[in-house]
């Protein structure tokens, strides 16, 4: 499983096998990127990854728990890990 950063035109860290799910997982789940996207998705490694996430917040205001963040960065489930704030 890979990771990948998106920064423009909203945040997201994705995980996906391909580049190519990422970007449909983006637009899936965050905004449709007019097909200037492919521009702006990088693949990151999966320590970037771990910490990227860990800091997130949850609902309640609280940093995410460690063992939930490892266990869906270990999972074979591709998903939109982290979602631009302003679009919740």
């Amino acid at each position: 499983m890979k990771f990948f950063e998106v920064c423009d035109p909203y945040y997201a860290l994705i995980k996906a096998n391909t580049k190519e799910r990422a970007l449909k997982l983006f637009t899936e789940a965050v905004t449709d990127d007019g097909g200037h996207l492919s521009d702006a998705i990088k693949e990151v490694g999966m320590l970037y990854a771990a910490v990227k996430h860990s800091r997130t917040v949850t609902e309640d205001q609280e940093l995410s728990p460690i063992s939930d963040v490892l266990e869906e960065l270990q999972s074979d489930e591709e998903r939109v890990l982290i979602m631009d704030g302003s679009l919740l």
